[in-house]
C-alpha cells in the first residue's frame, strides 16, 4: 500500500521567499496610472516624492515600467477607454503586486460618477489592497496609505514605520482614520 507523504518545502526555498519579500517590503517600485482624473491627485503624488515629504525615506522608488514595478498607485475614476489599459497594466506587473486608489474618485467614481463614460473606481476593474481618500489627499495621507501597505507586507517593521513617519510628520489620528483597506461607501469632499 503506497503512501503518499507531504514534504515541506526544501530549506532554500524558504530563505529564498524569506528573502523575496524582505526586499519586497524594504524597497517596492511604484508605478502610476492615471485613469482618467483631473490630475489633482497626480500633483499630490508626485509632491510626495519631493524632498519636502520625502516617501523615498521607506524604500520607495517610483518607476516607470509595470514590468518592474511591485505596487501600482491608481488615481481617477475608471473610464471605458482606460479599462482595458489599467487591466493591461495590471497583468503585466510580477507577482506579488499591490494596488493603492488614491483620492475619491479612484475609490468610487468621485465628482465623475454616473457620467456615461465612467465604471466607477478602480476596484470595480482590478483588487485593491488601500485606499487613500480626499479631493485631492495631501501627500500626509498618501504617505500613510503607503505606510499601511509596508506594514501588511512586514507586520515585524511596523514599529520602524512608525517611527519614519514620525520623523516625516506623516501621522495623526485623522490620518489613520481615512486611510484604510476598506472603501468608503461615499466619497470625502474636498478638504
Amino acid at each position: 500500500m503506497d503512501t503518499i507523504t507531504t514534504q515541506s518545502p526544501p530549506r532554500w526555498r524558504t530563505v529564498l521567499d524569506r528573502l523575496r519579500n524582505w526586499s519586497l517590503a524594504n524597497s517596492p517600485w511604484l508605478v502610476h496610472y492615471n485613469s482618467g482624473s483631473c490630475n489633482g491627485c497626480d500633483i499630490e503624488i508626485l509632491a510626495t516624492l519631493t524632498p519636502r515629504y520625502d516617501l523615498e525615506r521607506l524604500g520607495v522608488k517610483l518607476q516607470g515600467s509595470p514590468r518592474h514595478a511591485d505596487v501600482l498607485v491608481c488615481t481617477g475614476p475608471v473610464t471605458r477607454q482606460s479599462r482595458d489599459r489599467l487591466r493591461r497594466i495590471y497583468d503585466q506587473m510580477p507577482e506579488p503586486k499591490f494596488v493603492v486608489a488614491v483620492g475619491a474618485c479612484g475609490i468610487s467614481g468621485g465628482a465623475f460618477r454616473g457620467c456615461y463614460n465612467i465604471l466607477g473606481g478602480v476596484d470595480e476593474v482590478i483588487p485593491v489592497d488601500v485606499y487613500v481618500p480626499g479631493c485631492a489627499p495631501r501627500p500626509e495621507a498618501i504617505i500613510q496609505g503607503v505606510a499601511v501597505l509596508l506594514k501588511k507586507l512586514q507586520p515585524d517593521r511596523a514599529a520602524e514605520i512608525d517611527r519614519l513617519l514620525v520623523e516625516a510628520g506623516a501621522t495623526g489620528a485623522a490620518l489613520e482614520e481615512e486611510v484604510s483597506d476598506e472603501p468608503n461607501a461615499e466619497p470625502l469632499g474636498a478638504r
